[in-house]
């Protein structure tokens, strides 16, 4: 699925829900009031900008992909941008030989911006990053050198590290439903 980097975002119209990364089985959902710029979402034959990102970046954006769950769908999405699709054999969740990171993805990540801007990326956007050189913008690159997503979390919403969860937004378990 492609959208151009820094587009107003609008795959899922949903809201956000961010699952906790501690346990897995807690959420909270809301409707953001921030607004969501698209970064990263590639597709094989429409143009995107590749160059050298600099280790620290790399390692940055890796650790939010590991450290954020937002909007984790129940499919899998693989990378099209890989020459050849994953024997069934091979696990999705590890990468390709030769690879760094997974070429499957289930959800997204969260970068906060500016004041009023997130950005909105694919999981896959660390192997996209690593695995096939894809240099985002330099607003997004400047973005997550300054987020920590290891930082401390707000004790209303343990395992889920995001700066702009509202107030009345509610942290809720798996079986709630």
């Amino acid at each position: 699925m492609f959208y151009a980097d820094l587009t107003p975002y609008g795959y899922w119209n949903e809201g956000e829900e961010f699952t906790d990364v501690a346990d897995g089985m807690r959420y909270v959902a809301f409707q953001p009031v921030y607004e969501r710029l698209n970064i990263g979402w590639l597709e094989a034959g429409l143009s995107w900008t590749s160059g050298q990102a600099s280790q620290d970046f790399g390692r940055r954006l890796l650790a939010v992909v590991d450290a954020q769950h937002v909007n984790v769908m129940l499919g899998l999405h693989e990378c099209d941008l890989c020459p050849t699709p994953l024997p069934d054999t091979h696990p999705w969740y590890m990468p390709r030989p030769g690879e760094l990171r997974a070429s499957v993805g289930t959800g997204e990540i969260r970068v906060p911006g500016s004041p009023g801007i997130v950005f909105a990326a694919p999981s896959l956007i660390g192997h996209y990053v690593v695995d096939h050189g894809y240099l985002p913008p330099r607003q997004f690159i400047e973005a997550v050198l300054a987020f920590d997503p290891y930082g401390a979390w707000r004790p209303r919403y343990p395992g889920i590290r995001f700066p702009w969860i509202p107030e009345d937004a509610v942290l809720r378990h798996v079986d709630d439903e």
